[in-house]
């Protein structure tokens, strides 16, 4: 192969990898019904007038898997912080006990289960599309090498590890989707 479409194919397996770690880290905050840190990963915190993320602020804990714990590295920021939770709106309630805050993680419901999986296979959708417009762009490229002068048969085994990397990305979202689907609905 030559220098350009190793380059261009080394680029798309970094995009497309790339697409399927900002898939996993989406699934990450969709609750399974396990209290984790990651719950509160997008709580910002007003901290003396910057927002600033909850894990600046405190230490975040999960000692088992129905409850969170938020310990601030400074006592009067368990007010902001247990504001900034509620704000967030992810329906839980923290209580307040002056030296921590300790949240209760319901169980979900049946509803929610389903309604947590229609969110998970959305994400799962639009990774998939986002590894086909890699998949695009890499042939367009493939494409344009072929008009300044790269060999037919260069191309060609260009383009087909091209579609081999989409199908093996394809997969993998597949597989990533699959458990945490069982993830959630596991009561």
């Amino acid at each position: 192969m030559t220098d350009e479409s190793e380059f261009c194919l080394e680029e798309a397996m970094e995009d497309m990898q790339n697409t399927v770690l900002h898939l996993e880290k989406e699934l990450q905050k969709i609750r399974a019904g396990k209290a984790s840190p990651q719950m509160l990963e997008g709580v910002k915190v007003d901290y003396y007038g910057s927002l600033t993320a909850i894990d600046k602020v405190s230490n975040v804990s999960s000692p088992d898997p129905r409850q969170i714990i938020v310990h601030p590295w400074e006592k009067t920021m368990l007010a902001p912080i247990e504001k900034a939770i509620m704000a967030a709106n992810l329906g839980f309630n923290p209580q307040n006990n002056g030296e921590i805050l300790r949240i209760n993680v319901p169980p979900l419901t049946e509803e929610r289960r389903r309604n947590l999986v229609k969110q998970a296979k959305t994400e799962a959708e639009n990774t998939r599309i986002g590894i086909r417009n890699i998949r695009r762009n890499a042939m367009e490229t493939s494409k344009k090498l072929k008009k300044d002068g790269v060999p037919e048969d260069e191309i060609e085994k260009l383009e087909a590890e091209i579609q081999k990397l989409t199908d093996q990305h394809i997969e993998k979202v597949d597989k990533i989707f699959d458990l945490k689907e069982k993830d959630i609905m596991t009561v």
